[in-house]
């Protein structure tokens, strides 16, 4: 099998890394960034430290601070009149997945123009699109170095997963003090998700020796740093580690693929506004329960990665062992249910159909060891409300 792969042209990494951005960028040959960002990162004052970063580096940025967790097509339409009143010739993606998202997303729109809907999956998209340097300030979502955004259609609530290299950021600057602020809940959540990210690029259909090999990678190291940096978040060096596990993460499922567990997660944050990485962390156990049966080895691969497993454990049993870790994991997490984190249990029946077509739609399932029915994933999506 030929695999064909797609990274970021520069990578930055390591702590203080955000200092260098404005070189990266004029490195790059370009002028004009749109900062693109959200209200929580201006009122912290980083957005306008970066934004000195890059003057100071000659460049003449603008800031746009209207994105929204979960972006959708509606909050895109002042960002595209961000982007062309300053006649941006590149976009930096500063912050979570929610504005790396809108970055890339505003990079493709600003170039091509039409509707996001135009471009969410199965087509892929190569462009044309503005350059996108995306600067990660949670250690989860990996959309630093993924050819992959998800915007959320606003007349449909559907979250539209996009694909293709036009997404791709020509850099990524990954500094792990910008996580050093993040509380327990938002570390938890986006470290699950990063841990997600790894374990079904490793399992999934489109797997790939060059994917595999950063997918263990992260699954061990976040084995090793999760809950230590979920108890303390002042830890740097846990902070340190989470964070370039959560970009090897990205890479793997970039040039492999997702699985059930987002493609059923997706639908669970467009119509109940649950954060990804909860909703992630809420579908993990009892997917890869239904899962583990197809790929055994697969899955034992990722227990012995985690910690979960011995190297002297047959297969199925490190695999039983893996779904029993990531109860625990979740438990130590404190990871609510749907029913806990007080979603109305007439409302997710009701919708429940609804997001197992929305799931399926995705194409994510598709690349699971099980590819489920419809009817399999109501199934699932009823067992973890409890």
């Amino acid at each position: 099998m030929v695999a064909g792969l797609s990274l970021p042209r520069i990578v930055r990494v390591g702590r203080g890394a955000v200092e260098e951005l404005g070189d990266v960028v004029a490195g790059l040959g370009l002028s004009r960034p749109l900062l693109v960002t959200d209200a929580f990162l201006v009122g912290t004052g980083a957005a306008e430290r970066v934004t000195a970063t890059l003057v100071r580096a000659g460049l003449s940025p603008r800031l746009f601070s209207g994105t929204v967790p979960d972006p959708t097509t509606d909050s895109l339409t002042a960002g595209l009149e961000a982007l062309h009143g300053h006649r941006a010739d590149s976009v930096i993606g500063f912050g979570g997945g929610s504005p790396m998202d809108s970055a890339k997303a505003l990079a493709l729109l600003g170039v091509q123009g039409g509707r996001m809907r135009d471009y969410k999956a199965p087509r892929v998209n190569h462009g044309p699109a503005l350059p996108v340097i995306a600067v990660p300030t949670t250690a989860g979502s990996g959309s630093e170095a993924t050819q992959v955004t998800v915007i959320t259609d606003s007349g449909t609530d559907e979250k539209m997963l996009c694909l293709g290299p036009a997404f791709q950021p020509v850099a990524a600057v990954v500094d792990a003090d910008l996580t050093l602020s993040m509380p327990p809940r938002l570390t938890a959540d986006t470290g699950v998700d990063a841990l997600t990210h790894a374990v079904e690029a490793y399992v999934s259909r489109k797997a790939n020796a060059f994917s595999d090999g950063l997918a263990l990678t992260a699954i061990a190291t976040i084995g090793r740093h999760l809950r230590r940096v979920y108890a303390d978040g002042s830890d740097a060096a846990a902070r340190e580690a989470m964070m370039l596990a959560a970009t090897q993460a990205g890479m793997a499922f970039s040039n492999s693929s997702v699985a059930l567990v987002h493609g059923m997660s997706r639908p669970i944050g467009a119509h109940f506004h649950v954060a990804h990485g909860l909703s992630n962390a809420m579908l993990f156990p009892a997917v890869t329960a239904f899962s583990v049966a197809a790929a055994p080895g697969r899955y034992a691969d990722c227990a012995r990665a985690l910690g979960a497993a011995s190297a002297t454990d047959a297969e199925g049993a490190a695999a039983a062992k893996l779904v029993d870790a990531l109860h625990e994991l979740c438990h130590d997490l404190a990871v609510p249910t749907p029913r806990a984190h007080g979603i109305d249990p007439a409302a997710w029946a009701r919708l429940t159909p609804l997001m197992a077509e929305q799931a399926l739609g995705s194409g994510s399932p598709a690349n699971n060891p099980v590819v489920p029915t419809a009817e399999q994933i109501q199934e699932l999506y009823a067992r973890i409300y409890a």
